[in-house]
C-alpha cells in the first residue's frame, strides 16, 4: 500500500515538474525575446536636442561657475542602501521622497548658482523614481537656461531582481544659461556581452558647444558617466575614448572640460583619507599621462564626493563610513581655474555631493 501510495506521489510530482519547467522556460524566452526587441541600442554618435533659450552670451574672459552632479535618480538620498552595494534596497525611496530630494536639490543649486549643470543619474520615466520626470522638473527650476539630455540607461522593464527594478529611462542632462550652439551623444564602448547586454547600461558621453563671442573657438562641456560595475576593462577603454575625444577638441584650439561621475579615482589624487574597507566596492584608477597635452585634473582630496550604498546614511556612524572620490573635473589649460571644490550636503538628497568649479577663459587665445 505505501509503495503505491509512494509511486502515486511520485508520478504527481513529475507531472508538476513536465507543467512547470516548460512554462518557466516559456517565461524566460519569452522575457529574453522582449529585452532583445526593445534594447536601447544608440548610434556611435547623436545629435541631442537643445531644448529653451538662454540670453547670455560667452565672451572671451569671462568667469564662469560649473556644477556636476550626480543626483543618484532623485531616489538615493540617505534614507537609502541598495542591493549592488551591499545592502537591501531595490525601490528606495517613494514618490513624496523624490520629490523631497529633487526640492533640496533645487535649493542647493539656488545657494551655488551654477551657469552650468552637469547632472548624471538624471530620470525622466523610470519605475524606480516613481516616473517623475526629473529632467523636466530641473528644466523648469533652472528658468532662462537651455537644456539637453542623452540616455544612458534605458530598459523597458528589468526583471532583476527581486522585486525587479522595472522600467528605466535615465540619463545624462545639461543645463546651461550661456547659448548653446548644439548638442552631442557620443556613445562610449559597452563592455558586457550579450544577454546582460539588453538590460544594461549604455554608458555616453554628451558634448555641448557653447559659441564664445568675437573668437573662432568654442567653450566644449562634456557630460559624463563612466562604468562601475564592469572588470576595469570597460573603464579603460571609456577612458581611452573620452582621452581622444579632449586631445581633438584641444587640438582644435577650443576651451574644454569634462565634468561628472568617473566612478575611478585620478592618479594624482591622494585617496588615503577615505580609504576603503574590506569588502566594499573599490574604484578604479585613471593615470592621467595616457592624456595627451596639458590637462588640470581636479578631484577634492579633502571632502568626500560620494558614499557607499551598502548601508543607509540616515543614523550611521559617519566617522566609519565608507566615502569615495570619484567625482570632478578635467580642464584645459586656456581655462584658468579660481575655485574647485566639494561642496559637502551630507548626502540628504543623493548619494554623491555636488562638485563645484569656477574658471575663467584666458583672453590669448591657443591657435
Amino acid at each position: 500500500m505505501k509503495n503505491k501510495k509512494t509511486k502515486s506521489v511520485v508520478r504527481r510530482l513529475f507531472r508538476a515538474i513536465g507543467i512547470v519547467l516548460p512554462a518557466v522556460f516559456v517565461l524566460l524566452a519569452g522575457m529574453v525575446g522582449f529585452l532583445s526587441v526593445t534594447e536601447f541600442k544608440p548610434a556611435d554618435r547623436e545629435t541631442a536636442a537643445v531644448s529653451g533659450t538662454a540670453s547670455r552670451a560667452l565672451r572671451l574672459g569671462n568667469a564662469l561657475t560649473l556644477v556636476s552632479w550626480n543626483i543618484g535618480y532623485g531616489a538615493l538620498g540617505d534614507n537609502a542602501d541598495f542591493f549592488m552595494d551591499g545592502g537591501s534596497m531595490v525601490k528606495t525611496a517613494d514618490k513624496a521622497r523624490v520629490e523631497q530630494n529633487l526640492d533640496t536639490i533645487c535649493t542647493a543649486l539656488d545657494d551655488m548658482q551654477p551657469d552650468i549643470l552637469l547632472a548624471q543619474e538624471t530620470d525622466r520615466n523610470s519605475s524606480r523614481s516613481s516616473h517623475v520626470n526629473e529632467y523636466a522638473a530641473l528644466q523648469d527650476h533652472l528658468a532662462g537656461y537651455t537644456s539637453s539630455f542623452a540616455g544612458n540607461f534605458k530598459v523597458a522593464f528589468l526583471p532583476y531582481p527581486v522585486p525587479p527594478i522595472g522600467k528605466v529611462d535615465s540619463g545624462l542632462a545639461t543645463y546651461s544659461a550661456f547659448s548653446v550652439s548644439s548638442a552631442e551623444r557620443v556613445q562610449l564602448p559597452v563592455p558586457f556581452s550579450w544577454p546582460m547586454r539588453m538590460a544594461n547600461l549604455k554608458r555616453c558621453v554628451m558634448i555641448s558647444r557653447i559659441p564664445i563671442e568675437d573668437s573662432a573657438h568654442e567653450l566644449v562641456i562634456l557630460n559624463l558617466h563612466l562604468e562601475a560595475y564592469d572588470d576595469g576593462e570597460g573603464k579603460a577603454a571609456q577612458t581611452k575614448m573620452l582621452a581622444e575625444l579632449l586631445s581633438a577638441e584641444a587640438a582644435k584650439g577650443n576651451y574644454v572640460i569634462a565634468g561628472g561621475d568617473f566612478n575611478q579615482i585620478f592618479s594624482t589624487v591622494n585617496a588615503d583619507n577615505f580609504p576603503v574597507q574590506a569588502g566594499n566596492w573599490a574604484a578604479n584608477e585613471i593615470d592621467v599621462t595616457q592624456f595627451d597635452g596639458e590637462w588640470r585634473f581636479l578631484m577634492d582630496e579633502t571632502v568626500p564626493s560620494c558614499r557607499s550604498l551598502y548601508k543607509p546614511y540616515a543614523g550611521a556612524d559617519k566617522e566609519t563610513f565608507q566615502y569615495y572620490i570619484i567625482d570632478g573635473f578635467i580642464v584645459s589649460v586656456n581655462l584658468t581655474v579660481n575655485d574647485f571644490s566639494v561642496q559637502n550636503l551630507d548626502f540628504t538628497a543623493s548619494d554623491h555631493n555636488p562638485v563645484l568649479l569656477r574658471v575663467t577663459l584666458s583672453e590669448a587665445e591657443n591657435a
